[in-house]
């Protein structure tokens, strides 16, 4: 009894501290994307990505799923959770 407690303990720690880094780095995704995007529409072009986030302007193209010129934020997370 006191071995499952100690390993469910130690799941519920492992799993809280990697919701812990995960909202950590959701947080300083957004504050980069709020910085990147100077004109504050929701969406980074290639050229704000460039300036403001140059790891993202080298894969914009992949990003850009939807061929529009712009990425949001939504679409930088989910490529990033695509490619862990």
């Amino acid at each position: 009894m006191k071995m499952r407690t100690f390993l469910m303990a130690g799941l519920l720690l492992a799993g809280s501290t990697t919701l812990a880094v995960a909202a950590t780095q959701s947080a300083r995704l957004a504050q980069r994307f709020s910085q990147a995007d100077t004109n504050h529409d929701g969406k980074l072009t290639l050229q704000e990505a460039q300036a403001g986030m140059p790891m993202v302007a080298k894969h914009f193209s992949e990003i850009d799923t939807q061929g529009t010129g712009s990425i949001t934020q939504a679409q930088i997370e989910s490529f990033v959770a695509a490619h862990r």
